[in-house]
């Protein structure tokens, strides 16, 4: 049998690239994945987080828009999570005042960035996000969050559909487990964005803060 790779190979894999005015989108880095022992717990989470702050820091440098994300449910037993919340009931867990609910200390959102509030996978599902990027004249979203496997490739697949070019930072995605969080990049890759490393996302960036064509 082939390899995915070869299997791929000439159908899908095309590279988008960066557009010229992207937005950095951090989808809901909380505490829920990071603290051991909780049921979401998530070692690759744990290290997407450390090295996130460095690829969040050119994006403030440069002076792009930072938009962070985080799923909180607002009704009583998280009516408004819907079916999501029966097929995963791990999630009741994001309600106000329940510390698994707060952004990671690490990447905490500063006053002047955006927080948009979801109840589903998708950062544009349900929200203002896909307005507020067309009305700011945003044409790439570049991602860092978790997880790889549910919010990330969700809002990736939604991102293309919305007509952002979709990249997704490599070492700034986790999930619980490798499996997962290897085919999702390797979908996402073939088929609705591009995956780049930490370092090629900050030399896009930077030559935006430093007007390179």
């Amino acid at each position: 049998m082939q390899s995915a790779e070869a299997n791929y190979q000439g159908v899908w894999g095309n590279r988008i690239g960066f557009g010229k005015s992207p937005a950095l989108l951090v989808i809901d880095f909380l505490k829920a994945y990071t603290i051991e022992g909780a049921p979401l717990y998530a070692p690759g989470v744990v290290d997407a987080v450390a090295q996130a702050p460095e690829l969040i820091k050119a994006a403030r440098d440069a002076g792009i828009p930072v938009v962070h994300t985080r799923i909180l449910y607002l009704a009583e037993n998280c009516a408004d999570g819907g079916m999501w919340v029966k097929k995963s009931p791990v999630m009741k867990a994001m309600v106000e005042g329940n510390v698994l609910a707060e952004f990671c200390d690490e990447v905490q959102p500063e006053n002047s960035e955006l927080v948009i509030v979801k109840q589903y996978a998708s950062a544009f599902f349900g929200t203002s996000l896909a307005s507020h990027l067309h009305a700011q004249g945003i044409d790439t979203v570049i991602m860092v969050g978790c997880s790889t496997s549910g919010c990330i490739r969700a809002s990736a697949v939604d991102a293309v559909q919305y007509g952002f070019r979709a990249i997704v930072v490599r070492e700034c995605v986790g999930d619980r487990h490798p499996d997962p969080h290897n085919a999702n990049l390797f979908d996402i890759d073939s088929k609705y964005g591009d995956v780049v490393s930490r370092d090629e996302a900050i030399s896009e960036i930077a030559k935006l803060k430093f007007g390179c064509p």
